[in-house]
């Protein structure tokens, strides 16, 4: 984004900014239509910053998505693999569940993102998986397991209880369920 003129990148931000607003409120499925009418540019605007509604909800959970990655990096430090990795995982799911379209965004793909960086949920992955290995080398966590398992697994646990009265209740109520088989405690 540094090499592109001051208007496009005041663009950019301002299209960002109502596209956050718009996805927190209609969430995954939030109109790109809409998004251009309320920023007050055109369509094809839109489209050139954000090639598709993918790289749109990625954009809108950059931000979280490198607090996430940087808080496994945190938890390296702690003296308990299994503790660490539950606790990240504990929080990942907090907010997937509470930010609506992010579960989606996290859908595997193998899609990279518009600058032709790795995907969000490729960047988690990423970032967790130390925590994953060292929990399985202490057999806190099954071999095999790897951080995309465990992230696709929140993916899917979100989207099926979206709906439900208290959806991140839930979340934390199946998460809980789905970890005691992976890594049950000792």
């Amino acid at each position: 984004m540094a090499g592109r003129r001051a208007d496009a990148r005041r663009n950019y931000a301002h299209i960002l900014e109502v596209a956050q607003d718009e996805v927190a409120t209609r969430g995954a499925d939030a109109s790109l239509e809409r998004i251009a009418r309320v920023a007050g540019v055109g369509s094809a605007t839109v489209r050139r910053h954000f090639p598709g509604r993918r790289a749109l909800l990625e954009a809108v959970f950059r931000e979280q998505t490198e607090t996430l990655c940087a808080h496994a990096r945190e938890l390296m430090g702690q003296s308990d693999p299994r503790a660490a990795l539950l606790e990240w995982l504990d929080a990942f799911a907090e907010y997937v569940a509470s930010a609506r379209g992010l579960a989606t965004a996290l859908l595997p793909d193998g899609m990279a993102d518009r600058d032709g960086g790795t995907s969000c949920s490729t960047e988690l992955g990423t970032a967790a998986q130390p925590l994953v290995e060292r929990a399985a080398r202490t057999g806190a966590v099954a071999a095999g397991v790897t951080a995309t398992d465990l992230i696709t697994l929140i993916v899917g646990i979100v989207l099926a209880t979206e709906n439900c009265t208290d959806p991140a209740a839930e979340t934390t109520r199946l998460l809980t369920l789905a970890l005691d088989g992976i890594s049950p405690r000792a």
